[in-house]
């Protein structure tokens, strides 16, 4: 297909940001999808920290990245804890280091559709996110899902935030199939500049 999927535009944005040898971070597990795209990424030498508020994100992430090649899991750690507190879960040394941090926000599939991202916690999170990055180069992707409870209000105010970076510190943009029916998914991707 010419036109990738949304969660495929999100990989080959954070692809662009990620060097071998690189921290990345999933802000948010899920299902562990965009933890294993990130471990591929950054290789033997490599780091990924992956963070979410639920436990059997967690599992079910450590069980996919097992499946899939157990030596990864000697370069992932998960934390067990809401995606805005993100920043103490990275080491000061690390603190604009990061290549590439993926949110993929909403509920978690085949769990508890109750329990979701808020606007309350995402700004936060994706301003600490922001903050780690790699100052030139450093890329962070947004997958929001507009048509669950609540879903509009948070992609609001994560369109809100993006709009309010400054040209000179980041570059943000939208993907999103014009024509789809309902309330799809969008990707906002930034990438951060050296001021």
């Amino acid at each position: 297909m010419a036109l990738p999927s949304i969660l495929d535009a999100a990989h080959r944005c954070a692809a662009e940001g990620l060097t071998r040898g690189d921290l990345a971070i999933d802000a948010t597990v899920g299902n562990g999808h965009d933890t294993l795209f990130l471990l591929r990424q950054v290789g033997a030498s490599g780091r990924v920290l992956g963070v979410d508020i639920q436990a059997d994100a967690l599992s079910a992430t450590r069980k996919r990245v097992h499946e899939a090649d157990a030596a990864l899991l000697d370069h992932l750690r998960l934390v067990h804890d809401g995606h805005e507190a993100l920043r103490e879960h990275v080491d000061p040394a690390d603190a604009g280091r990061v290549g590439a941090v993926m949110f993929n926000l909403g509920y978690l599939p085949g769990g508890d559709h109750r329990i979701t991202t808020r606007p309350e916690t995402t700004v936060p999170a994706l301003r600490a996110a922001f903050d780690l990055l790699r100052p030139e180069g450093g890329v962070l992707t947004v997958v929001v899902y507009p048509g669950h409870e609540g879903g509009a209000e948070e992609a609001a105010a994560v369109a809100e935030w993006a709009a309010g970076l400054s040209q000179a510190h980041g570059r943000a943009f939208w993907y999103q199939f014009a024509n789809a029916s309902g309330a799809p998914p969008r990707l906002l991707a930034v990438e951060k500049r050296a001021p």
